[in-house]
């Protein structure tokens, strides 16, 4: 039984079974879970020491200096809230059944894409023509 809760640790989806069957389903999950609460623990985190470093600095140019990296810390939390907003999209499509396709051309996300990137919802060359698209857009 030992052996088998190992396995499935260092299991890695492969192209050689079938696409989003429910092991690979089930790696996907548990990654972007962890990822959630790595997230979530880190914004706490961010909380409590925003809440203890209330206080009055007399200093001027430590005043700004703190005040800088609290703005620094809300962004990133902001961009954190984000992600999770779209690791919680991607848990919804899991669920869904429709995880790993690609929203605009229905076909499989590479699996070596979902690894690196779980909340993708496009495949790498439909992501391209849409960075592609912007690029193009913004230039104008």
């Amino acid at each position: 039984m030992k052996a088998e809760t190992k396995f499935d640790v260092e299991y890695l989806p492969s192209e050689d079974e079938p696409f989003m069957n429910p092991r690979q389903l089930d790696y996907f999950r548990r990654k972007l879970l962890a990822w959630k609460a790595s997230i979530l623990a880190e914004n706490k985190g961010t909380i409590e020491h925003m809440q203890e470093g209330t206080r009055n600095i007399p200093d001027i140019a430590d005043r700004a200096s703190e005040e800088t990296d609290r703005a620094l810390e809300l962004r990133t939390r902001d961009r954190q809230r984000k992600v999770v907003s779209k690791i919680d999209a991607a848990l919804r499509r899991i669920e869904e059944g429709t995880y790993g396709y690609c929203e605009e051309t229905g076909e499989p996300i590479s699996l070596k894409r979902l690894d690196a990137r779980p909340i993708a919802t496009l495949s790498l060359e439909a992501q391209e023509r849409h960075e592609r698209k912007e690029r193009v857009h913004r230039d104008d």
